[in-house]
């Protein structure tokens, strides 16, 4: 998994030189971190925030849908069932953070096109198809993910994926 967090990705180090305040992209990744911990998924707590012109319209965290049961009250049925991270998907009553961005975004009627993601985790291929056409251009994100469909599909969409610190 480090070696595909490596793959055609750069590195933010946080707060430039001699300067107190964090950056724009620390800000937003911690942001995005605190966003996570609203998460109701029993195996990762992902956060999302998509930013335009260095103002939040979205965030998101991974979690059943509105007015359902959350899997943290319920049991996980990928968990009961030992399927591995990054496979079957549709096993899943929850909700990627990076979806809920992008669907409250659309519910507020907040066009996210141009706009950058930051997000804990590098996006699966489902996620990255709806950045995709979403007309998200950059992402930002802290840790890796078991789907290496997803960078070749950022790659040949030309969205610049960057990997934090």
């Amino acid at each position: 998994m480090e070696e595909m967090a490596d793959r055609g990705t750069k590195k933010d180090t946080g707060a430039k030189k001699g300067e107190s305040r964090p950056s724009w992209e620390t800000y937003f990744m911690d942001i995005a971190r605190l966003v996570a911990s609203r998460s109701t998924c029993r195996r990762r707590s992902v956060g999302a925030v998509i930013v335009k012109d260095k103002r939040i319209l979205s965030t998101g965290y991974n979690g059943a849908p509105s007015g359902l049961s959350h899997c943290l009250d319920i049991g996980c049925l990928r968990e009961k069932l030992m399927v591995a991270s990054g496979q079957r998907h549709e096993l899943c009553r929850g909700i990627h953070a990076e979806q809920n961005a992008i669907i409250q975004a659309a519910y507020h009627g907040f066009s996210i096109k141009t706009s950058m993601l930051y997000c804990t985790n590098l996006p699966c291929s489902i996620c990255t198809k709806m950045i995709i056409n979403a007309g998200i251009c950059r992402i930002y994100y802290q840790e890796g993910y078991a789907d290496e469909l997803s960078l070749t599909m950022l790659g040949e969409a030309g969205i610049e994926v960057i990997q934090t610190l």
